[in-house]
């Protein structure tokens, strides 16, 4: 059974930096591709950046690129997303899922909450 975990969210100002992180299990999790998503309240959810097995390859969604930085750990069956001068617009419920831009799950989890705020 797929089972991820995000954590490392919470409520920041504007400019400050956070890494979420996102443990997964009951699958291989060093075979699979992996995604972050987000959702803004009240808006869709949004493809922010996925990320190769090998954490060779990874890709952002144009507006995100140079912010945020995805990577992964095998080891630990952890992924994680760095996200740096964070904005009033990175205020979302970001979760980790299997799978790469265009063609990942949904997500199942419960996500972590980021809230950038002054």
């Amino acid at each position: 059974q797929v089972q991820l975990v995000e954590s490392g969210g919470g409520r920041v100002q504007p400019g400050d930096s956070l890494r979420l992180s996102c443990i997964a299990s009951g699958f291989d999790f060093a075979d699979s591709y992996m995604t972050w998503l987000r959702r803004a309240p009240g808006q869709e959810l949004e493809w922010v950046s996925s990320i190769s097995r090998e954490g060779i390859f990874m890709d952002y969604t144009s507006p995100l690129k140079g912010r945020f930085t995805i990577s992964r750990d095998n080891a630990k069956n952890t992924l994680y997303l760095q996200m740096n001068n964070l904005t009033s617009e990175d205020t979302a419920v970001y979760y980790c899922t299997k799978g790469e831009y265009g063609n990942y799950d949904l997500p199942g989890s419960q996500g972590t909450r980021v809230t950038v705020s002054s």
